[in-house]
């Protein structure tokens, strides 16, 4: 049995990836970040060559994570690696995942729209700010966009009256 730290669960949980067990869990969760983990690498290429074509190709990538089942991108664990492993397919994106998706689409449109309009230091910068942002999620778990999804949940709960 594998086992998974309450740290790594909380982090996966955070993100919409609820009610599974901690088998299951500790199975795929290096694997939730293997979409991350392709778009992060995607954006540093496209920052690093300050290339608007580039960034903005993977928009409508990041917006299929966003309004799709999984992201695109996860196709290549659940129809390819997970058979060569053994493990079981990645569950559906909860609302959490799929907004820090939608986030990013629109960072990465804003950074590509920057680049291709010549403001090259503000596509950059956010670029740069997004391999930053990414860089977390894929090194550790914690999804910035995720947690700001859960603290926006957390403002809107209703609070209990007090006597």
């Amino acid at each position: 049995m594998r086992s998974l730290s309450p740290v790594a669960r909380h982090r996966a949980e955070m993100q919409g990836f609820v009610g599974l067990d901690d088998e299951h869990l500790a199975e795929i969760n290096p694997w939730l970040r293997l979409s991350p983990g392709i778009c992060l690498a995607w954006v540093a290429a496209a920052t690093v060559t300050a290339s608007p074509v580039l960034m903005l190709a993977l928009v409508p990538f990041a917006a299929g994570g966003a309004v799709l089942r999984n992201h695109p991108f996860d196709v290549i664990y659940n129809h390819g690696l997970r058979h060569l492993l053994g493990t079981r397919p990645l569950p559906r994106y909860g609302a959490p995942r799929r907004f820090a998706c939608a986030v990013g689409s629109l960072w990465m449109t804003a950074a590509g729209t920057a680049l291709a309009a010549g403001f090259t230091t503000l596509g950059l910068v956010l670029g740069v700010a997004m391999v930053a942002l990414a860089s977390v999620q894929v090194l550790t778990g914690f999804c910035v966009p995720s947690f700001i999804y859960q603290l926006g949940r957390e403002r809107r709960r209703p609070r209990p009256l007090t006597a």
